[in-house]
Order: C-alpha cells, then sequence, then structure tokens
C-alpha cells in the first residue's frame, strides 16, 4: 500500500468527504422465499425490482431504487456493500485511491438500479462497491406521498423500516480494516474499543453527519470477510417496541433486546432473518454528529465488560455468530 503523503497527492488533497452515505446491502438467503416474505411482510418493505435469482427492496423513506438486494444462495452470507460517492469527481479520486491499495477488483456496469461501480475488497475480504450514478425511486399513485420531500408514503405495513442505516462487520483484524477505511475511502473514526492489551476489538466510521456509517468488530471465531449484522432505522423507541411483538407474532427468532447500546446510544432490537443472517431494527439509528473536530470516544476492556447501557449483558452469540457461519 502506498504511504499516506503520497495517497493524499493521488486523490487531490481530499482525505474526508468523498462518499455520501452507505447505499445498499447484498444478502445472500438460502431461503429465499422466506427471506423476502420476513422483509416485505414482517419489515414493511417494497419490492423496487426483480432479476435473476435477486429482488431488489427499499424501506419507504429510501430515495434510491433499492437499498437491500436478496439474493438465492447455499448459505448465509454478505454478497457486497456499496457507498454512494458525493459526485462524479469524488468518485474518480476514490478509485484512483483504491487501484493504489492493490485491493481494487475493477468496473462493473451497475446492479439493477444504479450506473458503474467499482468494486474492492476490504482487506479481511469484505466485497464493497462504490458509484454515483443511481436511479431515484419514483413513486407510484398507491405509494405517492401526500407530503412531497419523503420519498414515498408510510406503508402502515408490520415494522414499517424507514430507511438503512449501517452495517456491522466481523474482521479478523479489525485495526488492518478501520486503516483501510480511514486511508483508501476517507472515512472518520468516531467511537472504538481498545482492550487493556492494546488490541482494538471494534471501531465505528462515519463519511457523514452521522455518527457512524459502518462498524467493525472483532471475530472472536478468526474468521475473514464475515457478516455480523445490517441495520434498518424506524422513527421512535416504541416502533422498535412494536417490531418485537411483530416478530413475536410471527415466530421471529430475537436474539437480544429491545435494549440500548452503551457505544453510539443505538435502541435495538437483534433478530435473525429466515436465511440466518443476525438483523437490528433500531431508533434513532446513527445520531447526528455537527462537530467538525469531534475526538473519537475510546471505550476500554472494564468499560465494556458491563455490558449495554442499561446494564444488559451482550449475549454470547454476540461475540462468535455471524454469516457465513464458521463450520465446525
Amino acid at each position: 500500500m502506498e504511504a499516506p503523503s503520497e495517497l493524499r497527492e493521488a486523490v487531490g488533497g481530499w482525505p474526508y468527504g468523498d462518499l455520501a452515505h452507505l447505499a445498499h446491502v447484498e444478502l445472500i438467503t438460502p431461503r429465499l422465499e422466506e427471506s423476502l416474505r420476513f422483509f416485505t411482510e414482517v419489515m414493511g418493505m417494497s419490492i423496487s425490482g426483480q432479476e435473476g435469482d435477486s429482488f431488489y427492496l427499499r424501506a419507504w423513506d429510501d430515495y434510491e431504487f433499492h437499498t437491500l438486494k436478496l439474493t438465492g444462495g447455499r448459505k448465509p452470507a454478505l454478497g457486497h456493500f456499496a457507498f454512494r460517492a458525493k459526485d462524479a469527481a469524488a468518485l474518480a479520486r476514490r478509485v484512483k485511491a483504491l487501484e493504489a491499495s492493490g485491493l481494487g477488483e475493477g468496473w462493473t456496469e451497475g446492479d439493477l438500479g444504479h450506473g458503474p461501480a467499482y468494486r474492492f475488497r476490504t482487506p479481511d475480504g469484505h466485497l464493497m462497491e462504490i458509484y454515483y450514478e443511481t436511479v431515484w425511486y419514483e413513486p407510484t399513485e398507491e405509494t405517492r406521498p401526500a407530503l412531497k420531500n419523503q420519498a414515498s408514503r408510510f406503508p402502515g405495513r408490520g415494522a414499517n423500516l424507514r430507511r438503512l442505516d449501517h452495517i456491522n462487520l466481523l474482521a479478523s483484524d479489525v485495526t488492518a480494516v478501520r486503516i483501510f477505511m480511514e486511508r483508501y475511502l476517507g472515512m472518520k473514526l468516531t467511537e472504538q474499543i481498545v482492550f487493556s492489551d492494546g488490541s482494538e476489538q471494534g471501531a465505528w466510521l462515519t463519511c457523514n453527519n452521522k455518527t457512524y456509517d459502518v462498524a467493525i468488530t472483532k471475530d472472536h471465531l478468526g474468521a475473514r470477510g464475515r457478516l455480523h449484522h445490517f441495520t434498518y432505522a424506524v422513527d421512535s423507541r416504541e416502533e422498535v417496541l412494536r417490531a418485537a411483538d411483530i416478530c413475536l407474532e410471527h415466530g421471529v427468532f430475537i436474539e437480544t433486546g429491545p435494549h440500548k447500546h452503551a457505544i453510539q446510544q443505538t435502541f435495538f432490537l437483534y433478530v435473525y432473518e429466515p436465511g440466518g443472517c443476525r438483523f437490528e431494527i433500531a431508533s434513532p439509528g446513527a445520531r447526528l454528529l455537527l462537530a467538525p473536530d469531534w475526538k473519537p470516544i475510546v471505550w476500554n476492556e472494564e468499560e465494556r465488560k458491563r455490558g449495554q447501557a442499561w446494564g444488559l449483558k451482550t449475549v454470547e452469540s454476540f461475540h462468535t455468530y455471524g454469516v457465513p457461519p464458521v463450520e465446525e
């Protein structure tokens, strides 16, 4: 990898601000029809399109054509996840930097719903994309909102997910993935976990005025390139509580919550979708980050052993389960 000074020159002196937001996540599921039913009927998302073995979905206030791609596969896994660049020039800068990283894989023509995308991998092997050209969602007569400054009408169905919020990656080397995202994607660290032995156990990074778009946590099984969970936001804590009741009614496995995280202060509910992936419903999701000189909050080992914000102990599966599952 290039030295930081060479990289800064390569991207035109813009180390931060080229990425707009987390754009979409592709989930591989061995139970495509059941996963589709979960996200549409139980979570309240809508289908934007279908291509081959993939369905494209969005929450009611996502402005893009889709934020979730469900693809059939042999076992649950993260297919890829993508960021949208702020403009064409920002995309070009990031691609130049990614090519210098040695982890680039080249251009694709673009998925259903967006234009050309540059593909690359994190040092741990997670597949990522970055693109700029996108398809904005066009509401139908049935989904057209009364207030034209929201993407579509409130669905009044299931958990009524509002928007894609963040993704949590598992990594064998948290530090390597975090440095990669800072150096080659221009993201900013907001919170992290550092244990007494100096090991970095978790990192939360942002590219905008949210406190995080990506979380990276230690894979305690030593596997590489796995997914811990991804998250959609709803409007209130009450809606998270209602989502728990809805999941109970539909026989959805609830792993932990509703409760509140200490890190990032998210009010959360974690469930498993039918394909086997951990999924989070949260409010408010990431918080607003307004301070331009924000200094990362560092949590130590003793603080993390206290559990979540109000004392709930972190469930053991939270440290070991991810997708694809690790074979014995």
